[in-house]
């Protein structure tokens, strides 16, 4: 292995040199050209500027394509060893001074090639349009600059992880990015995309984040008017998540056939669960509230929504997409206790009471009907895989050219070493997973799905449910605190929860735009780690006066730090997690969705249950859990940090 990743090497930092030794000798025809102008000659030097730039891209692609050929090997030696090779592979060779292994994943000094050939080409072109007339060749002369460049810089960043706001947001969906489209590929993406169709699939996610969070910051006081103690809005908030958990697996399901029938069953059980929640309150019943918040989670269509941006929205605007979904949550999550801060009120209308308590389920079963009739009105149901086999669009010639001269670039390398892996493959382990058919399927069952899980991938699910976990706590339990320490009011806690919840898309746009380009993931990851712990521990009441200061200092410390944790945690898990995770209805989002919302049931269950000891003792007994997650996630990342590219 060593020697086919030296081969590697050494041929990109040939075919690096001869392609700087190109554009050093343009760069001398463009010197003289620009001395004596000619359109003609200009037009032609640019085009081979550009020509460059494609074999520059190809190139990349090749050093891609042997990145990930190096990631299975090490995965096939994984499952021979027992999971022992890759990290000490990785820790013994990729922060070695003279690695090789640092020349394929970070391709040092291509930078300066990108850079020159990026100039030389915006110079020219800029030349270009002071040369022509714009009543001659209007379209040429404006140009902005050149598609190649566009495509150089995305394969760039794609090999260094380097990413923008709108990817590092994107990347919280967990919504696979894939590398390139066929023209076939391109025309059933067309068939099957519409835009009402994904507005309405955004504003299903938004509508259901505030409907989660709408009532924290008065389920305390709605159960202590049904005779429950104040803490038992641990098991009303957590019943949602509770029912969330089944939900996604079926829903996963039933999107493999239709999206808009989904749609429709979740509106309308949201419609009647939100209407039984309201009305909980004049029938005198706890067990009707619990219902309807159950019937509530049995409407959550996440996994739809995900799976309509993953299979439907082609790849051009895919990451828009993707990043469209999480701004959604994360405004909804800041909307829904804005809301119930605004919905302080108290009249009755005949029988039925409109107060701070019921007002969040009757708006929001109005809204889930506004939503439907718009669903019915304006979705579209997208052509299926079945429906879209009849399609054979041509293949343009340049593309085959491109292929061919792909294929050109890895034949010198890789037909040798990928033939006697195959060979070596069948001596030492019978496990040809990535070699056969049934590897490119998509997982059939959990158990399936659970086999295709690395120690890697079950560490970053460990940290999902650990970020999630901890932020379940400090939000649902934040009305209960609040009031007991502070004597605080449901507006108080619900402006508190919003400002919290309008947080996460400036520290994204800060950690995307910054900071995930100054370190690698994988530091970020521990650093936010170790942020959350910190969080946790000033959290606790180590004396008998615990302030406001103590309180919003530490959620705000712990809440940033989860959000900031949570991207790069599936920015990670995207990266590491097994291809056949994909897509399929038990993918990766699946099984993430599946741990956070285990962690958000698990962290009600424990306010609930905490109550019982009272209400002096329910802060620090739901942090203890916390603390000891956040341990567990920060030594096994230390145990896997190796392993995380």
């Amino acid at each position: 292995m060593l020697s086919s990743i030296e081969k590697i090497v050494l041929f990109f930092l040939e075919q690096q040199g001869i392609l700087a030794c190109r554009i050093q000798e343009l760069d001398e025809q463009q010197t003289k050209l620009l001395e004596h102008p000619d359109i003609s000659e200009i037009s032609e030097l640019r085009e081979a500027y550009a020509a460059t730039g494609h074999d520059l891209l190809r190139l990349l692609r090749f050093l891609d394509l042997n990145a990930a050929g190096i990631r299975k090997i090490l995965k096939k030696f994984d499952k021979c060893f027992g999971y022992k090779f890759t990290d000490y592979y990785l820790s013994t060779r990729s922060n070695h001074p003279y690695s090789q292994l640092r020349q394929v994943f970070k391709h040092v000094g291509i930078a300066a090639v990108v850079g020159a050939l990026s100039r030389k080409l915006a110079d020219l072109q800029e030349h270009q349009g002071s040369y022509l007339s714009i009543y001659d060749q209007p379209s040429t002369a404006l140009t902005a600059k050149d598609p190649v460049i566009h495509l150089i810089h995305a394969s760039v960043d794609k090999l260094t992880h380097s990413t923008n706001f709108l990817q590092y947001l994107g990347q919280h969906a967990l919504i696979v990015q894939e590398d390139a489209s066929s023209s076939e590929e391109d025309q059933v993406d067309d068939k099957r995309y519409n835009f009402m169709s994904l507005l309405l699939n955004l504003a299903n996610t938004y509508l259901y984040m505030v409907n989660t969070y709408i009532i924290v910051p008065t389920a305390d006081h709605y159960s202590t008017h049904l005779g429950a103690a104040a803490t038992v809005c641990g098991v009303i908030i957590g019943s949602m998540a509770v029912a969330q958990v089944f939900s996604s697996v079926y829903f996963s399901a039933w999107s493999n056939r239709s999206y808009f029938r989904p749609l429709v069953f979740s509106s309308i059980v949201l419609f009647f669960g939100n209407i039984l929640y309201a009305l909980a309150y004049d029938l005198d019943s706890l067990t009707i509230l619990l219902i309807g918040r159950l019937l509530c989670g049995m409407g959550s269509a996440r996994a739809v929504n995900r799976r309509y941006i993953s299979d439907c929205v082609p790849l051009k605007i895919r990451m828009q997409a993707s990043a469209g979904f999480v701004s959604a949550s994360a405004l909804g999550m800041a909307s829904g206790p804005a809301l119930a801060g605004l919905l302080q009120t108290n009249f009755k209308i005949y029988a039925l009471t409109i107060n701070q308590d019921t007002l969040p389920g009757w708006v929001m079963s109005v809204a889930w009907l506004a939503y439907l009739i718009c669903l019915w009105i304006s979705f579209k149901e997208p052509v299926h895989d079945n429906e879209v086999k009849h399609l054979s669009p041509d293949v343009d010639a340049g593309s085959v050219e491109d292929e061919a001269l792909e294929s050109g670039l890895v034949h010198p390398l890789l037909q040798s070493s990928e033939h006697k892996q195959h060979e070596d493959g069948d001596e030492e382990c019978n496990d040809r997973e990535d070699a056969s058919e049934d590897s490119r399927k998509p997982a059939t069952s959990v158990a399936s799905a659970y086999r295709l899980l690395t120690p890697s991938v079950k560490v970053q699910l460990l940290i999902y449910f650990m970020l999630k976990y901890v932020m379940e706590i400090l939000l649902s339990e934040s009305s209960v605190i609040t009031s007991y320490y502070f004597g605080w009011s449901t507006s108080s806690v619900a402006t508190f929860l919003a400002i919290m919840g309008l947080t996460v898309l400036p520290v994204n746009a800060i950690v995307g735009s910054y900071i995930s380009n100054m370190f690698e993931d994988r530091q970020i990851l521990l650093g936010s780690e170790v942020l959350v712990l910190v969080g946790v521990i000033l959290s606790f009441q180590f004396t008998n006066s615990y302030g406001v200061p103590q309180y919003v200092c530490s959620a705000l410390i712990t809440f940033v730090a989860a959000e900031v944790l949570e991207g790069v945690n599936l920015s990670l898990l995207s990266r590491i997690m097994s291809s056949r995770l994909a897509r399929g209805t038990y993918n990766g989002g699946l099984l993430s969705t599946e741990a956070g919302t285990l962690a958000r049931v698990v962290a009600d269950g424990t306010i609930t249950l905490a109550g019982h000891l009272g209400e002096t003792k329910l802060l620090n007994i739901t942090l203890v859990p916390s603390l000891f997650i956040c341990i567990l996630s920060i030594l096994w990342t230390f145990l896997t940090y190796n392993s995380l590219f």
